[in-house]
């Protein structure tokens, strides 16, 4: 019993890097949507646009488990600076995040009838206000299906913290494990909360798109 109880102390702290990291994906996502569909209507966002295509490049095409080595023993090296396994697992988690984001909500933008931006255009509404009052709250409506996914994959993804020594729910169940000499239990009840935890985003997710959909 008191092994479950610890395990299960774990789900805190995979929830907290989980939650964070979703948090400012989703800032760092919208941010990159936004750059990137300004390229395609001005020349001046051009250059930003690339830089942003890139960067979402970048992220999507190597591993999570490099980037983390990457913020949390490389960077660190070059600036002889330490951080901590909290601070390098936010970042990376929230930067891959924001990469999958932003490619989320530029689809949605997308899917917005263009006759939208013409009539926003033909009454003299600025970009700002029509982006932000006409075009954005209808692409994230159409977008809640695949943010649902993008939050239950990070989810799943925060277990690589384990790799560097962090207590969360998978390191906790490694060292039951170590301790017992028997893996099944311990694996399978990490497996069951990870399970857990998706199952209740998914529902809140539903919910959401439920009360959007009205």
């Amino acid at each position: 019993m008191a092994e479950i109880q610890f395990i299960l102390s774990g789900v805190w702290i995979t929830l907290e890097y989980a939650l964070t990291s979703f948090v400012f994906g989703l800032v760092l996502g919208l941010v990159l949507a936004l750059v990137k569909i300004s390229g395609q209507k001005s020349s001046r966002w051009k250059p930003f646009a690339y830089l942003a295509d890139a960067y979402t490049s970048v992220f999507r095409g190597t591993p999570v488990l490099v980037q983390l080595s990457v913020v949390y023993f490389g960077i660190p090296h070059l600036f002889d600076y330490q951080i901590s396994p909290l601070l390098a697992g936010i970042i990376t988690f929230s930067l891959n995040s924001g990469a999958y984001i932003s490619e989320i909500i530029r689809a949605g933008i997308r899917a917005i009838d263009p006759g939208q931006f013409e009539a926003a255009r033909t009454l003299q509404v600025p970009y700002f206000y029509t982006m932000k009052d006409i075009i954005l709250p209808q692409a994230f409506r159409n977008v809640l299906p695949s943010l649902g996914n993008e939050a239950t994959t990070l989810i799943k993804e925060t277990a690589l913290i384990s790799t560097l020594g962090e207590n969360d729910l998978m390191r906790r169940a490694q060292l039951i494990a170590a301790e017992k000499y028997t893996y099944f239990f311990p694996l399978f009840t990490a497996a069951v909360c990870y399970f857990g935890l998706v199952l209740i985003f998914n529902f809140i997710f539903k919910k959401l798109e439920k009360k959007f959909s009205v």
